[in-house]
């Protein structure tokens, strides 16, 4: 089958279908065989934009401004909320979204202009707010580094979340934000489940790796906490209590949760994989989520979009909380302060820039 041969290439979604944004697409032969069909390879592709810092005014994300140096993401993560924003690209949500991979190559070059206008107000900046800053090609281009240099630089608070344990390379860097009050890493855990993780979050570190890099930032003083993200009910929600034992073993001091977000293209695509992989709990899992999203598998509602709706909902909040609390994991992380943020070549922003 075509999605077993997908899954041997470490690939997350079983098919490629049509952006809802093109009107022209690919009609198979009927005697086509998509055995026959190579696997796809990773492509990358310049991406020319003028400008990195993202802005949101979404009141349940937590920051405003983010930047995100690579668009689409080879982990591959089946249920990624960020799957329908290649079809702004003309791309699809499937495995275009994991195998074509826009680069923003003069991110740094960017940012540094940014942060050294008069106009930018010194705040927290979310790295991997849409896709993984630290997805595997990050080890050979080391953009999501050259950002982190040019904050560090600036003393500008960051807050990082990723699934791979590469951040660790950057202990130098986040050290020396960690100094001035100025970085947050959120190390995100779906699942201790080795197998599960393969299929679900093919290109991702292994559960493992993840813990340990939890416990490599916390021993060189790095804020980490993780997130609990997405919960999937009828999947992973039983895991909870345990990652968040684990995490706080290896080091956290804070936790957060989400729960499993299906936009647009993201529904259809989750459903096939759970045809492939967990037939026999596809129906479970596909109505525990239309139980917390007003019967439908997504809500774009803001206040309950992040954490759902209804009686699982409140379940899953309470289950969080309590091993939340036995595990000695604060519900925020440390502070961030802005006090030391300065423009190189002058004095401090409070002294006068």
């Amino acid at each position: 089958m075509q999605a077993e041969r997908l899954m041997t290439a470490h690939r997350g979604a079983p098919e490629n279908p049509v952006s809802r944004f093109e009107k022209i697409h690919l009609e198979p032969d009927a005697e086509w065989n998509p055995e026959e069909d190579p696997l796809p390879r990773t492509q990358f592709f310049n991406d020319q934009t003028a400008s990195i810092i993202n802005r949101n005014d979404s009141p349940d994300i937590g920051f405003e401004a983010g930047i995100n140096p690579y668009r689409g993401c080879e982990h591959g993560c089946i249920y990624c909320y960020a799957r329908p924003t290649h079809e702004y690209l003309g791309f699809s949500a499937g495995l275009d979204f994991e195998s074509k991979i826009m680069v923003k190559m003069r991110a740094a070059e960017l940012l540094r202009a940014e942060l050294s206008s008069p106009k930018w107000q010194p705040q927290v900046i979310a790295l991997s707010g849409n896709t993984d800053c630290y997805q595997p090609v990050e080890r050979k281009l080391k953009l999501t580094r050259g950002c982190l240099a040019v904050l560090a630089e600036f003393r500008n608070p960051v807050v990082i979340i990723t699934k791979n344990c590469l951040v660790t390379r950057d202990l130098d860097l986040l050290g020396e934000l960690a100094r001035y009050d100025a970085v947050n890493v959120c190390i995100s855990i779906t699942t201790l489940d080795t197998k599960l993780r393969a299929v679900m979050e093919p290109r991702t570190s292994p559960p493992a790796a993840r813990l340990n890099a939890i416990r490599q930032l916390a021993d060189a003083g790095i804020p980490v906490g993780v997130n609990v993200a997405p919960i999937i009910p009828g999947l992973t929600d039983h895991e909870t209590p345990g990652i968040l034992k684990a995490a706080a073993a290896a080091g956290a001091t804070s936790a957060w949760y989400t729960v499993v977000r299906l936009p647009h293209g993201v529904a259809p695509l989750f459903e096939k994989w759970l045809e492939t992989h967990f037939p026999d709990r596809k129906e479970k899992v596909l109505n525990r989520i239309r139980s917390m999203r007003g019967g439908k598998l997504y809500d774009a509602q803001w206040g309950t979009r992040m954490i759902g709706d209804g009686i699982f909902a409140e379940q899953i909040g309470q289950m969080f909380d309590v091993a939340r609390r036995k595990a000695g994991l604060k519900s925020d992380g440390r502070g961030f302060s802005t006090a030391a943020f300065r423009r190189p070549g002058g004095s401090q922003l409070g002294l006068g820039i």
